[in-house]
């Protein structure tokens, strides 16, 4: 990946990921778009719903990477104190912000939910920042400095994303070829070290299944070099050959 290539993390809030209750699907999605806009995810982190460990990770993963997206604990509840905590670790304050309490407004007129003061306070956002449509259900997410603060419900959070993309800067798309191979991962592990070794511009990476009667391994390839990514794949296809290691490819 180019040294110029946009860097990104990503930060899940909430208790009820640590605890089981409900399982994370942002995190996959979140890296499938990165990866097509040319911007590489780094770093994943999952925090409970503690201020001081958002305010920190925020701090952190904003000053590592080009962007950091958070996603989870925006809404109406007690618990929901992500706007709070982006707010503090970036040195500013919470505000009514008049045009997320127009969208609330709008959303809810007509219907027979009361826009109560819970409810409101989704339209309280940090000072300066800009706000994020949310198509699904109108409480916005923001965007302040290089954080970007998203829902943490899947459908919603990928509406949001969807929006924001035209306000990151892309780099080249990340390129993949891969080998299923039908032999267990230590048989290969000697010359693939190898080709890592020469190619160690190009991410290579191993990943073993087992599926009885069928043993094997995932040769993955990863690069924005699509001539390299040609040369270590004859690599890695010569050395299988030489093995008699069966295998198939998906470019």
């Amino acid at each position: 990946m180019p040294q110029d290539a946009p860097t990104a993390a990503m930060l899940v809030i909430g208790n009820e990921i640590l605890s089981g209750r409900t399982q994370d699907k942002n995190v996959a999605h979140v890296a499938k778009r990165m990866s097509n806009l040319g911007v590489r995810l780094m770093e994943v982190r999952v925090v409970p719903d503690v201020r001081e460990r958002i305010v920190t990770a925020v701090q952190e993963l904003s000053a590592a990477w080009d962007y950091l997206v958070t996603t989870g604990g925006i809404g109406p509840t007690h618990d929901d104190i992500t706007t709070e905590c982006v707010a503090d670790a970036m040195g500013v304050e919470v505000e009514r912000n008049a045009e997320a309490h127009r969208r609330l407004r709008a959303h809810y007129a007509g219907t027979e939910i009361e826009l109560n003061e819970a409810r409101l306070r989704m339209a309280n956002i940090p000072v300066g920042a800009t706000l994020i449509d949310n198509p699904v259900s109108a409480a916005p997410g923001f965007r302040l400095g290089n954080v970007f603060v998203l829902a943490g419900v899947p459908a919603i959070m990928q509406a949001m994303l969807a929006v924001l993309e035209p306000q990151l800067v892309r780099g080249p798309p990340l390129r993949s070829h891969t080998f299923v191979v039908h032999r267990p991962e230590g048989a290969v592990a000697e010359p693939l070290a190898s080709v890592a070794t020469e190619f160690a511009d190009v991410d290579i990476g191993s990943y073993p299944f087992y599926r009885p009667p069928d043993i094997g391994t995932s040769l993955v390839l990863r690069t924005v070099d699509p001539e390299r990514l040609a040369l270590c794949a004859d690599a890695v296809r010569r050395f299988l050959t030489e093995l008699g290691a069966p295998f198939r490819e998906e470019a």
